[in-house]
């Protein structure tokens, strides 16, 4: 019988709907499996724009979610928008983490957070970002990672206009995504949007690109499993899950 002291029991804030299926697809894939909850947030507007990601990741809107997970159980939390974290700057983000903190009383991160931590534990100093964003979004991920001397050597924005839109690219689109945006100088390459799918095919990134690939639900997880103290190194999901801290 599975030891339920070993389970991690994380939460999810998950701004809307697009690719939130990866979470509990994920929940499954890891060993022992997690228990997890997804919420999802409210927000003004669904765009890819520094004014609209700003408003999605404010503190009301974080507190607003938080309150479903009260009493939940959760040993951890996660505020899954990575460009709703990272467009507020590193004062913003410690903002989010201290608001969640201090809500419900466990661990919180960002995925923007998760995506700087992971690039140290798979020893990458170079990245290549293929991101779904306009130019002036992706542009303030990049600004982000030189903040942990992290080098971009290649930034691709593919001006993707929404969330919801950006849910619906399948495995192939998502495939190409890896492969046509990486470059040779690059350690691993970077899909920072949790609006895309990628749970299901993480080995395959790595395959179609050469390279470790860290997609921003994956890492979200694992920062879940981290800030649990209940990761472990796991097969099948990629070169992150793989990696003993």
């Amino acid at each position: 019988m599975e030891n339920n002291g070993y389970v991690a029991h994380i939460g999810f804030l998950y701004p809307g709907h697009a690719a939130e299926d990866d979470y509990p697809r994920l929940a499954r894939m890891v060993h022992p499996a997690a228990d997890i909850r997804v919420i999802h947030t409210n927000f003004t507007a669904d765009a890819h724009t520094v004014e609209a990601l700003t408003e999605m990741g404010s503190p009301p809107r974080l507190i607003e979610g938080a309150a479903r997970l009260r009493d939940s159980g959760i040993e951890a939390v996660l505020w899954t928008s990575t460009s709703a974290s990272f467009v507020r700057g590193l004062d913003g983000i410690r903002e989010q983490i201290d608001t969640l903190e201090k809500a419900l009383q466990v661990p919180a991160s960002t995925t923007a957070m998760a995506f700087a931590r992971a690039v140290t534990a798979i020893d990458a100093r170079k990245v290549a970002i293929a991101a779904t964003y306009p130019d002036d979004v992706a542009a303030l991920f990049q600004s982000f990672l030189e903040h942990f001397d992290i080098e971009v050597v290649r930034l691709a924005s593919h001006g993707i206009a929404t969330a919801a839109e950006a849910g619906l690219l399948g495995r192939d689109a998502v495939l190409r995504f890896a492969s046509e945006n990486n470059h040779p100088d690059a350690d691993a390459v970077l899909i920072p949007d949790t609006a895309l799918h990628s749970a299901s095919w993480l080995e395959e990134l790595e395959t179609a690109a050469g390279k470790p690939v860290l997609t921003a639900n994956q890492v979200s997880f694992w920062e879940g499993l981290r800030l649990c103290g209940k990761l472990t190194p796991q097969q099948g999901l990629g070169t992150l899950f793989a990696t003993e801290l």
